[in-house]
């Protein structure tokens, strides 16, 4: 496989969802800029609690919010990390990166990066 993948699930009132829209359309076209092969953003649409784990639970979402579910992909992991060092000292994203700027709780945040095994 010749691509690597950044993924990433957070959870986002209901109420930002308009200003977390704003933001990532914003920050996916810097990471666009810079060579990401594509940026998606997606928010939950059939998800549910499970009996041991699932994307709720794994957020510790409450009442009032839906889960985000969101991925990058790159020609590599060496071209991601390359990447993801030029956004993180971007100007442009400077407010972003400010957790008290930001639309939904960073804490309650999870994101690694992916080699794929499988894709047709």
């Amino acid at each position: 496989m010749a691509f690597y993948v950044d993924g990433y699930v957070l959870p986002l009132p209901k109420k930002n969802l308009a200003a977390y829209r704003a933001m990532a359309r914003k920050a996916g076209k810097i990471w666009r800029e810079y060579g990401a092969l594509e940026v998606n953003e997606c928010v939950a649409d059939d998800v549910q609690p499970g009996k041991l784990t699932s994307f709720p639970q794994a957020v510790k979402l409450k009442a009032n919010e839906v889960v985000v579910f969101s991925w990058i992909t790159y020609k590599s992991r060496a071209q991601r990390d390359k990447i993801n060092k030029q956004v993180m000292n971007d100007p442009r994203l400077a407010d972003m990166m400010n957790p008290k700027n930001a639309p939904f709780d960073g804490k309650r945040m999870f994101w690694g990066g992916f080699k794929p095994i499988v894709s047709l």
